[in-house]
Parts: structure tokens; sequence; C-alpha cells
């Protein structure tokens, strides 16, 4: 598959400034102006040490090397996507151009890299040549260059044999219960809150970090359950416009009255001694609305670009609408089974919201004069075009995903006193066909619909506009709740109408980066924007209230980004009072032990702390022993994996003398790996981990240069530098992925 990344694990870019040494990646690639110059200066400083011949014979291969950090692919040229090698010094060469450059210019290869292995190898062309090449000849330079299956599509979304858009993920926030709104305040912070179903609210800086105190908590006000594929409880937040000035903020919620169950729309103010904390003495409630049911209980609330609150109700629940002679989502005296607006600005005397007045049924006799669309029947998540950055197109658009009955679900464009046709239509086939008959309907038919084979319940989702990735400006993404299906529409500009593509996870390397994934949880509940624009999505395991399976994605685009720099932003500062949790990605937070057995039955398993993988940590040396650590009975040269939930996969630890430590190599390979596999009593080794994927150890480093043939009994067999000897840092931790493992031989893991 297709996949450009850059040396940053990052894709590559169109430069904001023309590039003036790599000039051959001017249009697209992985320099930006700055870097460009820095390796014409190394250009300049290498030529220097040559006469006119050797600045004859070699500038041009000089030229062409450096340049392919410049490459769209320098990722793969330089091995830099593959955890189990490492990154090379020189480009990954195709042998015929390394036989011509080593026959003319093999004197320029110290200048080129301190690679010892190169410097070893570097009198045999033939050894050279061969430690230079790379295994997929497709990325060998400059065959790459002329490959047209590389290059024809270079810089757009990537689409698979099926039509499928490949993008990756990135884990944003998790444990949470059933989150199913996350919005931004708007205000400079650039915090987000998340929603959970049972009615708790809560603060993410900017760095990802969450707040120990929740933001709101209303869980003894809310009405849910545990019940899986319960749709009551907190629904819905949206802050106000001007809640930099004013502080206000609006929640969705169910509750019960008596023997009635009810949605509440409320206003709540921030505290005025905490920027974090809603003052939960200052909740006025702005409407109730009677449900009759314990389903299509709606949730949106959301403030369009004219200032108004919109509020988007189900059609009261049970099966078909059976309420009344047409269905409460046709009767427009009924506030179910609606888009409502509202404007509560200066509400603070008077009336809590007053009838915006362009609401287009406020003349009408019978009709609320709240109502703004009808005959829908249970949308589940809109969003507000933002517009394209640059031409405004688009803006202001309401997109919201209505939920079906039992065919077809559907994704529709709010516009002023239209009708979205429930219970006549569903979809654009008709429910009710005496309704649907009706000639006076008038409804407008959705932009998209598809049929239950697809998917049971959309999740609507928002139009892209951020910065960070261009591709998917105008594209809508939104989801299906039941099939897990990530899916996209696109408008033709020129016919109106909207083209579909599923979106589907990077295969093979796409998303083989550090902080990048490729798979998330099924149920699809909710989509979000940050501050700047980019796009989130919020999934869980189980789909119960109270389940704390949920997490929060940021979708990446692997093929194109904006020119480093161009996306940059200073969030406000933020006063915090209470304590932070770091945010720790799910598949490091908790420890794994592999291949020993635990000293007594009082061990408790530890969260493991999260570092990034390029954090220095050079000569930090702790001699603190666990439990563990002391115990008696384990061998020199035991091994055990660390940093992951599961037990096939983790950070390498070696105990030696009494001391468990970490193998700190940048030259880790598979071989090595499959040494510590077998000693775990795992058949086979998938894949050999650096740059501290599964996290960096925090005490001794205790082996550094491991060499192995891959038959050695124990790492201690192989070649190294010396038992505590080293020149690196925790950030080159190495780990080991196993499979098929013997489960008599594993042992025990937390």
């Amino acid at each position: 598959m297709l996949h450009p990344q850059c040396l940053d694990f990052k894709p590559p870019f169109r430069p904001r400034k023309e590039l003036e040494f790599c000039i051959m990646y001017k249009e697209f690639g992985c320099c930006d102006y700055q870097k460009d110059q820095e390796l014409m200066s190394k250009y300049y400083q290498i030529m220097d040490h040559f006469d006119y011949s050797g600045y004859a014979s070699c500038a041009g291969f000089i030229f062409d090397l450096l340049c392919q950090e410049c490459s769209p692919y320098a990722a793969h040229l330089f091995d830099a996507e593959d955890p189990s090698t490492p990154v090379r010094t020189i480009p990954g060469l195709c042998s015929e151009y390394c036989f011509q450059f080593w026959n003319k210019c093999s004197f320029t290869i110290p200048f080129l890299s301190g690679d010892p292995y190169i410097a070893n190898f570097r009198e045999n062309q033939t050894s050279l040549c061969h430690y230079l090449e790379i295994q997929d000849k497709d990325y060998c330079y400059p065959h790459l260059l002329s490959n047209q299956q590389l290059t024809q599509n270079l810089g757009g979304i990537q689409v698979n044999s099926d039509g499928c858009l490949q993008l990756c993920l990135e884990e944003v926030a998790n444990g949470l219960q059933n989150p199913l709104a996350m919005v931004h305040a708007n205000d400079g912070t650039h915090r987000f809150f998340v929603a959970e179903q049972v009615g708790l609210v809560w603060t993410y800086l900017p760095d990802r970090s969450k707040l120990e105190r929740p933001f709101l908590n209303i869980t003894q006000a809310v009405l849910t359950s545990s019940w899986e594929g319960d749709e009551r409880g907190f629904l819905g937040l949206a802050f106000h416009p001007k809640y930099k000035y004013n502080g206000k903020l609006y929640v969705y919620y169910s509750v019960e009255v008596g023997f009635d169950e009810r949605i509440r729309i409320s206003e709540f103010h921030v505290s005025a001694n905490d920027m974090n904390e809603v003052d939960h003495t200052s909740e006025r409630v702005i409407l109730e609305i009677d449900e009759p049911a314990s389903n299509h209980n709606g949730g949106q609330l959301l403030f369009a670009d004219d200032g108004y609150l919109y509020i988007f109700t189900g059609d009261g629940g049970m099966a078909g609408d059976p309420f009344g002679k047409y269905g409460n989502a046709q009767n427009k005296s009924a506030l179910l089974g609606k888009v409502l607006r509202i404007d509560v600005d200066d509400n603070q005397r008077g009336p809590l919201y007053r009838i915006p007045p362009d609401n287009p049924f406020i003349h009408e006799q019978g009709a609320r004069p709240e109502v703004y669309a009808y005959g829908v029947r249970n949308m589940w998540r809109c969003s507000v075009d933002r517009g394209d950055p640059w031409t405004k197109n688009g803006k202001g658009r309401i997109f919201c995903g209505d939920v079906g009955q039992n065919k077809f679900e559907e994704v529709d464009i709010i516009e002023k006193g239209r009708n979205y046709g429930w219970r006549a239509k569903e979809g654009f086939s008709c429910y009710d066909k005496k309704l649907c008959a009706n000639r006076s309907l008038d409804d407008v038919l959705p932009v998209y619909a598809y049929p239950h084979k697809m998917g049971k319940s959309v999740t609507g989702g928002y139009v892209y506009r951020g910065c960070e990735y261009p591709n998917l400006n105008g594209i809508y993404i939104f989801g299906d709740f039941m099939s897990g299906r990530l899916m996209s529409l696109q408008e033709d500009k020129k016919t109106g109408n909207w083209k579909y593509n599923e979106i589907c996870m990077g295969m093979g390397l796409t998303c083989a980066f550090p902080g990048l994934i490729n798979n998330y949880h099924q149920y699809i509940i909710s989509f979000a924007e940050d501050e700047s624009g980019e796009l989130y999505f919020m999934s869980t395991a189980i789909p119960s209230a109270t389940s704390p399976s949920g997490v929060v994605y940021k979708v990446i685009d692997p093929s194109r980004r904006a020119p480093p720099r161009q996306c940059h932003y200073d969030p406000l500062p933020v006063r915090v009072k209470s304590n932070l949790i770091k945010f720790v990605p799910q598949e490091s937070e908790f420890t794994s032990l592999v291949g020993i057995d635990l000293p007594n039955d009082n061990f408790e398993p530890q969260s493991t702390e999260s570092y990034r993988w390029h954090q220095e940590r050079k000569g930090r040396r702790r001699k603190n022993k666990s439990k563990l650590e002391s115990a008696p009975h384990i061998q020199k040269g035991a091994v055990r994996l660390v940093g992951d939930t599961r037990s096939d996969r983790g950070r390498v630890e070696i105990y030696i003398n009494g001391e468990w430590g970490t193998v700190c190599d940048d030259l880790w390979t598979l071989v090595n790996a499959r040494v510590v596999c077998r000693q775990l009593g795992f058949q086979h080794a998938l894949k050999a981990a650096k740059n501290s994927e599964f996290g960096e150890g925090k005490d001794l480093i205790l082996l550094d240069d491991v060499q192995c043939v891959g038959t050695e009994s124990s790492l201690l067999d192989c070649r190294h530098a010396g038992v505590g000897t080293h020149n690196c840092a925790h950030y080159e931790d190495a780990g080991a992925q196993e499979e098929h493992a013997n489960p008599s031989q594993r042992g025990l893991w937390v």
C-alpha cells in the first residue's frame, strides 16, 4: 500500500516557501524551507573537503543522498517506519546506483555517515551495497522516483481497491463511561470537555491531561441505567458563543419527575472561583418536555452561526411514531420530533428564552413558535459547518444524522421550516403509505441514506475544516453506532450530489508510527471538533452508560499534512486548582509480567508511568527493588515483558545480579527478539520494537549493543557491550511482540 511518511513519523506536505536546494521536492515532500537550508549548509561543508576532481565526480551523488530526507518516502528510504531496524544514516539504495556511487565516491562515505557498520564495509563494494539495500525494492533510491504506482497519486487520500479511504487514528482520552459529547468553549484555552452519559463532564487540557475534579456533576439528577442501549441520560452540552464573557453553558438530559420521564434543557454558569468547574447552584431549567417512552430522546444542543440555541428532540419513542393521527414528528403543536430554535441571550430578567422573530411557524395557528423544522425521528448528532477556510463555502450549514426505523439511516442538512418526512418516509422510501401519498407533505429528501445491511443507527459527524490535513477539507465524516462503520460524503460542486466513500483503517505499515493506531472500539457514539477544527470521534467497547470502556480518537490522514508551523496556536493559560491526571494510552496503561511466578498473592499491579517515546532520560539510575525484583527464585538472565495490557508484547527487561533493568539498544533486531520470545515460551517473534514503543523504563539500563545469532538460550549468551555498559538512554528501550504462545509456559500477567 502507498503510504508516504517523513522521518518525524508524519505525512509529507507542500512547503509554504519554495525550496532552494532540494528543488526536486519543492512541490511535495518532507522538508520546509528551514530544513532545506540546513541540508544546503551540510552539503557545502562536505564539499569543502574535496578538490575539483572530487567535486565533479561526487557532487551529484552527495546532493541526491542528502536530499532524500526531503523525499515523501523518507521514512521508507531510511527504514524509520520499521521499529525493528535502526534508522539509516544513508538512504536505502538500489544496487546498481550503489555500485556507481562506490566506484566513484566511496571516499565520501565518512562525511555522510558515522555508522560503524558502514565504516567496516566501506572497502568492500558488495558488503556495503548489501548493507545499504532495503527489502522492498519498490522503495529503493532512485527506483521509487520512476515507480508510477507510488508517484501518480502522491499526496492524495489513499483509497484501496474497494474504494475505502485509508486513515489512521490517535488515542486522545480513555476510561470514559459512554462519552457522548466532546465540545470546546471557544475561549482560546483549547481545552475540551467530554460528557459521559451518567452526568459527568470532564475537563481536558491541550496536553491531554485530565482534571481530577469534574467540570460538571449532575449524576444525582440524570435518569439513566446500566442497561446496554439505554438512550436516556446526559445527552447534550453546548457552550454559549460568548462563553468567554458570560460563562453560560447549556445541557440536555433525562430526568424523572414523579412517575413521568422528561427531557430537560438547563442553563448553568461557570464558577466565579474556578474556571474549570460549573457553579452547580446556578442551574435554571429553560425547557422541559414530557417523554412518553424511554427511547428516541434526541439529545443534540448547538449554537448555529445566527447565535441561537438549536435543540434536536426525538419523536417520543416506541416504533413508528404512534402518537396521534400523524405522529409527533408531523404535529407542529408538539415539541417532539423537531428541531427547535430559541434565543437565550439577555435572559437574566424576564423570560428564560425568547422566540427568534424569523422562526417559520410563529404565525401559524396551533404550531409551537419554537419549531424550526419538523418531521424528525431521532436525530443523533448534528454539527455546524465552519465553511471552507479560504472561500467560506458551506459555512453555517447544519448536518444531522437521523436514526431510521427498520430499513434506512439518513443524513440531512437542516433548513428553516422544512419537513424531513418522518413518519411518512424513512430515508428515500415510504414508511406510512397513506401519509407518503399526501401531496402537501413537501418534505426535503436526505443528502444520503443507507440500508440496514450497512448499519442500523447513524451517528452524525462533521465536515472537516481543520488545518492539519488539507486532503480532508470539505469531507463530511460520520459513522454508524451498531456496525462501527466510519463513512464519508463529499459534495460535487457542479451537481450538488454527494459521493459516498467508506473509511477504513490504514493497512500494513500505514499507521505503524509512534502514537498512531488503526483500530477502534465498535460502538461509535459521537463526533467532535476541537477549537482549532481538528476532528475526533468517541466509541466504546460496551454500549452501557456505566462501562468505562469509552475512548476518544483523533482522525489522522497519513498521506498528507499541512506544512510544519502552519497550524501552530498558543493556548491561553488555564488556572488549574485540581490535580491533573496524565494521559496514558490504553496499550501501555498496565504492566504485564510474563514468564515468571508472582512471589505472593498480595502483589498488586501498578500503573506504569507514561513517557513520550523521544523523551531523554540519560544517566538516571535507581536501585530500588520491588518485592518482585528481590524474589530469590528468579534466575540470572530471566526476561519479562512490561508496558502493555496484553501478555504477548512489551518492553524487554532482564534480571541480572538481583535487579531488573532494560535493554536499551538502537540496533535491536528481530533475531534478538526471537531469543526473548523463545525464552518466554513463544514460538515466533512478530516484531522487534525500538524507541520505547512499549514505554520507557525507569530504573537500570543493563544491556546495550546486543547481537544474537538467534539460537541462544538467553540474551546474556549473545554478544553485548557488557552488563551495565551502554551509551544510550531510556528512549531507546527495546521491546518485542510474540505469536503462538504455549499457555503452560507463559506464566501470569496483570
